[in-house]
């Protein structure tokens, strides 16, 4: 977990790093150092990045030598640092008052499954109270920058941009405010706009899934926007790690969307997703595909977008979003906002001796060639977009209503492909 310490720890020990590489590194004696550093020489995608990683770990293990029985917030700063030294994506460590960790758990849950009953008795499901936010600290004060669709936050008015000033009277943590608070209400103290009097939203706390969580997110996102004589239609990719996405954007396009004259695809996601082949949902050349059943049961097996759109992207849009924007823009999509995270190499999740998570990239990803990673995506019309008392703004969406009016009444409504 990244804290303040870890920024300290980094500017003692950057200067020391020898430019020698070597061939092994040490060993501290500290199971969870040790099995992190063991699994970045075992599973690492890129070998010759490793004696810079070896350096690191050498420099830590000489300046920290009571590491093996140093108290864990200053282990974690030191496996972060030694991370650090990789420069890369989809490799970083996360600790159970995160809500990161819960969510990346169940990303990679297929692959943790050995352990995920001791984790998560007694079925190994994933869950975790809380009320559907994220957030994030900007300037040493804590903004939701998301609040996913139909959960409970949304669902009381909390908004992205709200100052978080507490929680039941006590400073707010992503996880602790709410543990053990699940079928209770949490007042949650926030400041809507800059010096403004704070203000109590009650909240249902629940125990929420993150993958079953943003699946639901995705689909209660989809809603039609009337603008400018446009029916709009608008849908929030939260993430696309989980099957069921497809059905769910399938279901989406052929229901409230349908009767829609355009579509905004929003992809300023959450951990991002998405398999090689997901625009060709949108710009695709496959037929649309229903199966009737004797009975006269209709089961969709593939329905595609044929109506104009734009995208919304992000520093948010990662990994295999980042793909899509990719394809969606190669295809005349107009994508608007911010570059993407540039983050665009396949990450793997292992559960360390403590049970935090150790994510760490395990191969590299080329697209048409070209590799992504620390490039990423621009979008066609950039838009800034300060969360910071939003207090329910969004200039990217207003920007992708305009641009997508704008191209309707150009009169470019025709299907981009047959």
């Amino acid at each position: 977990m990244k804290t303040r310490r870890t920024a300290a720890l980094l500017v003692v020990l950057l200067p020391l790093l020898a430019p020698a590489a070597m061939a092994e590194a040490p060993r501290s004696g500290n199971a969870v150092f040790d099995r992190a550093v063991s699994l970045v020489e075992e599973n690492f995608f890129a070998p010759h990045k490793l004696d810079r990683f070896h350096d690191a770990v050498a420099v830590t293990v000489a300046n920290l030598p009571n590491l093996a029985t140093i108290n864990p917030p200053v282990v974690g700063d030191a496996i972060d640092y030694v991370l650090a030294s990789l420069d890369t994506s989809h490799t970083g460590r996360f600790v159970p008052v995160q809500l990161d960790y819960y969510e990346l758990v169940d990303v990679f849950r297929y692959g943790l499954r050995d352990r995920m009953r001791q984790l998560f008795p007694p079925e190994g499901h994933v869950t975790y109270a809380g009320i559907g936010i994220a957030s994030r600290s900007i300037d040493g004060k804590t903004f939701i920058t998301d609040v996913y669709d139909g959960g409970p936050a949304d669902r009381a008015g909390l908004l992205p941009g709200d100052e978080i000033r507490s929680v039941d009277g006590q400073p707010f943590s992503e996880i602790e405010s709410f543990r053990d608070k699940a079928g209770r209400t949490a007042t949650v103290a926030i400041r809507r706009q800059a010096g403004g009097e704070p203000i109590d939203i009650a909240a249902s706390v629940e125990m929420l899934s993150p993958s079953r969580g943003f699946v639901s997110a995705i689909a209660d996102s989809a809603e039609v926007i009337d603008h400018n004589s446009y029916r709009i239609g608008y849908l929030r990719l939260w993430e696309y790690t989980e099957r069921d996405v497809r059905d769910t954007i399938e279901r989406a396009l052929t229901g409230p969307l349908a009767e829609a004259d355009a579509l905004i695809l929003d992809l300023r996601s959450r951990w991002g997703g998405a398999p090689a082949n997901a625009a060709d949902t949108f710009v695709g050349g496959a037929p649309d595909m229903t199966m009737v059943e004797r009975d006269g049961d209709t089961n969709l097996i593939h329905a595609r977008w044929r109506k104009p759109m734009v995208a919304i992207i992000d520093k948010g849009t990662r990994s295999g979003m980042e793909i899509l924007a990719y394809a969606l823009k190669s295809n005349g999509v107009t994508l608007i906002g911010q570059p993407t995270a540039a983050d665009v190499v396949a990450g793997r999740g292992f559960l360390l001796p403590d049970n935090s998570l150790l994510e760490l990239a395990v191969a590299d990803v080329f697209v048409d060639g070209k590799r992504l990673e620390g490039v990423g995506v621009t979008p066609d019309i950039p838009v800034p977009f300060d969360i910071r008392y939003a207090a329910g703004a969004d200039p990217q969406l207003a920007a992708a209503l305009d641009e997508m009016t704008r191209q309707l009444a150009a009169g470019h409504g025709a299907p981009r492909t047959p």
